[in-house]
């Protein structure tokens, strides 16, 4: 018999995919954003709480009400992208990877934008008239791990701390970040899964995907950080946090003059900054995670 092991050929594949990742930003839409130019930029003048004085004289003088003002402080962080296609790998390539690359580089600079955020729920924010007075994230803002992962009490205690903070609930929406883990936790709260709790026209599951509960939408989201070995789960009004966008995501292919064989180049970049508006608009709740 003729031996044509020879003549054996290797085919590639002629399509491209990215592997499993998160795919841009999720928590972009759910910030309030804003456009900004400057080392700095004041997304807000934060006018304090006075009290009206009852009058109970005739023709009594005036008083101030000396309204606190405060100013709330958002800084630019730079972010870049950059990846080479050779002349060689295209000749030995029969897919095109140049926009898989493009993909690749638009995802990474979207989870940038969600890091930010989620850095800038918890992080001291800059606040005065010039940005010079550093403000803590208050422990009375926080609702405890007690062992446990994300439940229904949780929600109701963060929730209680909203309401106690007089935030609009009905005008400003109220979000909660999760991730899988913590997602988990609460498809096991008889309160989540119960018929009793889940019904009318805007329904808390959805494909099994908790949409809202408690007047509380969920955005699910792997990239939250750990305070040791609990998950700093968020919830918040809209209204309490600000995206500020000083350059969107932009991506650019072109050639490298300066490297033998003038090779294409696919480069991206994002600057961004992230802050509080108000702490009392925001809640730390710590879950524990196994």
């Amino acid at each position: 018999m003729t031996d044509l092991s020879a003549n054996y050929r290797i085919e590639f594949a002629k399509t491209a995919s990215l592997l499993l990742q998160q795919r841009g930003s999720k928590l972009r839409n759910h910030v309030m954003v804003g456009m900004h130019k400057g080392e700095g930029a004041s997304p807000v003048d934060q006018y304090g709480v006075t009290e009206a004085r009852e009058r109970t004289g005739r023709a009594t003088p005036k008083e101030s009400a000396n309204t606190p003002l405060d100013r709330r402080w958002a800084y630019p962080r730079f972010f870049d992208w950059s990846d080479i296609i050779d002349n060689i790998d295209l000749l030995q390539t029969a897919s095109d990877p140049q926009n898989p690359l493009v993909q690749a580089c638009t995802s990474s600079l979207g989870r940038r934008i969600d890091d930010e955020i989620i850095r800038a729920f918890f992080a001291d924010a800059r606040t005065g008239k010039q940005g010079g007075t550093t403000t803590a994230f208050p422990a009375s803002q926080q609702v405890a791990a007690g062992g446990v992962g994300l439940t229904f009490e949780k929600l109701r205690a963060a929730k209680k701390i909203l309401m106690a903070n007089e935030v609009d609930l009905a005008n400003d929406p109220i979000l909660c970040v999760v991730n899988s883990v913590q997602h988990d936790a609460l498809l096991g709260e008889i309160e989540i899964t119960s018929a009793d709790f889940n019904g009318g026209d805007r329904p808390v599951l959805k494909e099994g995907i908790i949409t809202r509960f408690l007047g509380i939408e969920f955005v699910h989201c792997e990239r939250l950080t750990l305070s040791g070995a609990n998950r700093r789960v968020p919830i918040y009004a809209k209204s309490g946090m600000h995206l500020g966008i000083w350059s969107d995501v932009a991506t650019d292919i072109g050639p490298r003059r300066d490297l033998e064989g003038n090779p294409m180049e696919v480069t991206g970049s994002v600057t961004i900054g992230a802050t509080r508006t108000e702490e009392k608009k925001v809640v730390e709740v710590l879950c524990a995670e196994s």
